[in-house]
């Protein structure tokens, strides 16, 4: 299992493809520590991106992805350099298979990303921004549950977050400050949207 900060998506991606590799059942732990414990884009992008994928279509699932994203959010506001994690979602597992291709299917938009994002205006990727962005997705997962009331709604929110997570992982702060724009943004038209839904 490779250790240390990951150096951009396809290396989160090379990581998690081995992890499924290597076992066959692989834990949120697991994956967890595929990821770089002490990084803290990934745990941003990650569940996100899984959020946008037809997973995030199924009743309940984009909750309890931005229940998720809430407890790393909030630790990234205390300045934690380890996350800690319920063990309950800590041990839930997926097929090192399904996982491995999930993976490798990613690759391509993987060394994209690496490849167009990366390295700009390196102070916004620093304290105090990672603490505003933290901040940020908390409100932004906040709107998720109501959201859910229509159909795919929190990808919105959700794909903000995701791009929280990928300036902080490929250090990119234009990227950054663009993101922030966006979620305020977003977190403009969810307010809208459940005005006019409810």
């Amino acid at each position: 299992m490779a250790e240390g900060k990951p150096e951009g998506l396809q290396d989160i991606l090379r990581r998690l493809e081995q992890a499924g590799e290597e076992r066959d059942w692989v834990s949120v732990g697991d994956m967890q520590a595929a990821m770089g414990e002490r990084s803290y884009g990934p745990f941003l992008l990650v569940p996100a991106v899984v959020e946008m994928s037809p997973v995030g279509g199924v009743p309940g699932v984009p909750t309890v992805l931005a229940a998720m994203i809430v407890i790393f959010a909030a630790q990234m506001m205390l300045g934690r350099r380890r996350f800690w994690m319920p063990r309950l979602l800590r041990e839930r597992s997926v097929r090192g298979g399904r996982l491995r291709r999930a993976a490798g299917a990613m690759r391509p938009l993987g060394r994209w990303t690496d490849r167009v994002f990366h390295g700009r205006l390196r102070g916004l990727v620093r304290w105090p921004a990672v603490r505003v962005a933290a901040g940020l997705c908390i409100l932004l997962c906040l709107t998720v549950p109501l959201l859910e009331l229509i159909p795919f709604a929190s990808t919105v929110p959700m794909a903000a977050i995701a791009l929280f997570g990928l300036a902080m992982l490929v250090k990119d702060g234009l990227l950054m400050l663009l993101t922030g724009v966006l979620a305020l943004a977003a977190l403009g038209l969810g307010v809208g949207w459940l005005g006019g839904w409810l």
